[in-house]
């Protein structure tokens, strides 16, 4: 259990690295310990304050089909980024908005591969 929560970090830790890659206003700044601290600052913010926000924001999720949880997902990394110096986002609405796409397509891309990789082997 303790072996999936640290892929599950690292994990984390790579998507944004990727994500900051691939979107050129968003930054995280002090290699790769930043990377690891700005994926555990988000996970907690995430945990703590998102389900706030996503208990709040439940009837507009329903009417949206879940668009607002892009939303909630962009509060979510401005949150970590006022909290950290090591993230940096340059503009809060379109920069956070398509750094929450990126980084929740990321992943769920590399959740997918970890899983694979992490699967008991049955021969």
């Amino acid at each position: 259990m303790l072996v999936r929560l640290l892929v599950a970090w690292l994990l984390s830790a790579l998507a944004f690295a990727i994500t900051a890659w691939l979107l050129p206003g968003m930054e995280v700044n002090g290699g790769f310990f930043a990377y690891l601290w700005v994926s555990l600052l988000f996970g907690l913010v995430n945990a703590v304050v998102g389900t706030v926000l996503r208990i709040l924001a439940l009837p507009l999720v329903v009417i949206t089909l879940g668009l607002v949880l892009i939303l909630v997902n962009a509060c979510v990394l401005g949150i970590t980024d006022w909290l950290t110096s090591h993230l940096d986002i340059d503009e809060f609405w379109w920069t956070t908005i398509w750094a929450a796409i990126i980084l929740s397509v990321v992943s769920v891309i590399l959740d997918l591969i970890g899983s694979v990789l992490m699967s008991p082997k049955t021969d």
